[in-house]
This record gives C-alpha cells, structure tokens and sequence, in this order.
C-alpha cells in the first residue's frame, strides 16, 4: 500500500506541476473524462467530486486528479483515485479538503484529468490520456 500512495502522491504532484506549465497532448480516439454537475461539500470542508473516464493502452500506473477554484479561492487538489485504462468506462470520485481554504456552496471550476505514469529508463514519465474543465455547483451535503 505505501508504494500505491507513493505512485499515487508522484502522479497527482507531476499532474499539478505540469498541469501548471504545458498544456497535456490530445487524448486518443475514445479517451475521456467528465464531471459531474453538482459536486459535494461537507459541514468539515472535505470536497467531493465525481464523473466518468475512459483510457486505453496505459502500460504504467494511471490516476484521477481533479482540482477546483472558487472565486478567489485557487486551484485547490481534491483527492486521487486509481484508474484502470482498459477501454471501459468507469466511475471516478475524488475527496479532499482544500488547504488553508474554504469553499461555500454554489459556482466551481472544476479541472479533471487521466494521467499515466510511463517508465522511460529509470524515470516516470507523466502520459496524459484526457482532461477537461468544467464550472460546477457546490452543494451542502
């Protein structure tokens, strides 16, 4: 399990740093991930969301990483969860609570995205499969 969270810790932190910088390729015929419209907010601040996803011919370990902005609150990560690139869609759902903010019920910017990590010699290498923006809406759970 420490190796999963490590993986899992590595993808999200190479999804964020790149996600920041370059712009991730297109995705493959068939690749995709949404959003639901409505995401989860907790009396305690932890976030929900969720949607659906579909990837292929990963060869490495993929995940989920989705992120959210709220008016003056940043690009917060919400959350990791496993993915599996097998042609099949599949259910993703991602919690967490924003650090050092708080976000209100109501309008969200919601980014999503199916990362891959691919060994290249003795590097992992971030391979985007599919990512999307979507605006939300927060709603007390």
């Amino acid at each position: 399990m420490p190796v999963r969270r490590s993986l899992l810790a590595a993808a999200l932190g190479a999804t964020a740093l790149l996600g920041a910088t370059a712009a991730p390729a297109a995705a493959a015929p068939g690749e995709y991930i949404t959003v639901d419209p409505t995401g989860r907010i907790a009396a305690d601040g932890t976030v929900t969301l969720s949607g659906t996803y579909r990837c292929t011919g990963a060869t490495g370990p993929a995940f989920i990483g989705s992120s959210i902005s709220q008016g003056t609150v940043r690009q917060q990560g919400i959350g990791g969860s496993g993915a599996r690139c097998d042609g099949a869609e599949h259910r993703w759902q991602n919690s967490g609570k924003p650090y050092g903010q708080t976000l209100r019920p109501g309008a969200a910017h919601v980014q999503a995205t199916v990362v891959e990590l691919r060994r290249s010699g003795i590097i992992l290498v971030p391979v985007f499969h599919a990512q999307t923006d979507r605006d939300i809406t927060l709603v007390q759970s």
